[in-house]
């Protein structure tokens, strides 16, 4: 029961992760720095330092009892997740939400999951288990590749047949190959969030000891890997309005509608990591590595639902859309290997090496 609650969590943190990047594409009368900014800074001011303050006993004691050298290299990983937000963003404009989360996803799954594995506990990788995660990481790649393959078509073919709605369509100001090259900085940098938690976790690990219940003491870890992030996103997105002068879009060019896709966009981009977290220690000792490429596979599913639904591939031929179909039912293949390499590494018994995984497994 436990790790079937731990998955659909892990679903429900990927679907909002799919989804969170949507007003990207639905405020045209926005630059990108005004969207992305204010759902940034929203992200920052309600989730992090609010639940972490109420759901964690004595917090600034949390953390004067974890070594520092722990607090910054947690809140570098937040930094280093924020500079990827910021290609993320820049990608997703200039690629569509489609093809951008398949790309941004697969590359964040390489870099979050095995390597992350194989700095924790190299050995496990040569068991059943890990070898079973490798090729469930190398399908999902292929179907990444194909994916990015139906979204190339789909820029060629709405080069000579535009698609009606003109909100769903990528920037067109922003070269396609420059689009890609955002995607692969994101996708390497937004691991980040993932190696915050396994790195951080003797924060929960303090947090647990000053009385925070299993499934709070994570707060105290997203806390910091959270205000790297959104700080990054936030400070550089307000420095592009001011200095293109878009600030004033806010308010000139804003509407109800607007402003509620700026909070749609700040709640739901840190509540899926938060629900990830709790899921992830739902799912047993290695719930961390195999967890982080699920969530992963369900926002791509979800970003190309979004890309559907918006009309990103009104106007495509059938074969573009055959492509990304093909694609999307190989990632699914993917996600069920996932499951089965997480139940084959519980199965067998950990190193000593994880103790920093299987700790967090217990943090949830």
């Amino acid at each position: 029961m436990e790790l079937t609650i731990g998955i659909l969590l892990v679903v429900a943190g990927g679907a909002l992760e799919g989804l969170f990047s949507l007003p990207v594409t639905r405020t045209p009368r926005w630059q990108w720095e005004n969207i992305w900014g204010l759902g940034s800074l929203i992200a920052l001011l309600l989730v992090p330092w609010p639940v972490a303050l109420m759901t964690v006993p004595d917090l600034m004691g949390v953390f004067e009892a974890v070594p520092s050298g722990i607090l910054w290299i947690t809140i570098l990983f937040g930094l280093a997740w924020g500079v990827g937000g910021i290609f993320w963003g820049k990608a997703m404009a200039a690629v569509g939400i489609a093809l951008g989360v398949s790309l941004l996803m697969g590359l964040t799954t390489v870099f979050g999951s095995p390597v992350q594995l194989a700095i924790k506990e190299p050995g496990k990788l040569v068991e059943p288990g890990g070898l079973m995660l490798l090729m469930a990481v190398a399908i999902m790649v292929v179907g990444v590749v194909v994916c990015a393959l139906a979204g190339r078509n789909k820029e060629k073919d709405l080069t000579t047949e535009p698609a009606a709605s003109t909100e769903s369509k990528p920037d067109r100001t922003t070269p396609f190959a420059v689009g890609l090259r955002f995607c692969g900085i994101s996708g390497v940098l937004s691991a980040g969030v993932n190696f915050g938690l396994v790195f951080g976790e003797p924060i929960g690990e303090a947090a647990r000891q000053a009385g925070a219940t299993e499934g709070a003491a994570p707060n105290a870890i997203w806390a910091v890997v959270f205000t790297g992030n959104y700080l990054v996103n936030a400070v550089y997105a307000f420095y592009l309005m001011f200095k293109n002068k878009t600030l004033g879009l806010i308010f000139s060019q804003g509407s109800i509608s607007y402003w509620l896709w700026a909070l749609f966009m700040g709640t739901a981009w840190p509540l899926g990591i938060v629900l990830f977290g709790i899921g992830a220690g739902k799912m047993g000792p290695y719930g961390p590595f195999v967890a982080f490429p699920m969530l992963l596979l369900t926002a791509i599913l979800f970003g190309n639902l979004a890309g559907a639904l918006t009309g990103e591939w009104r106007g495509t031929s059938s074969r573009t859309k055959t492509i990304m179909a093909g694609g999307v039912l190989v990632l699914l293949v993917a996600f069920a290997l996932f499951g089965r390499a997480n139940k084959m590494l519980s199965d067998s018994p950990p190193q000593s090496v994880s103790q920093g995984a299987a700790t967090s497994s217990r943090s949830n």
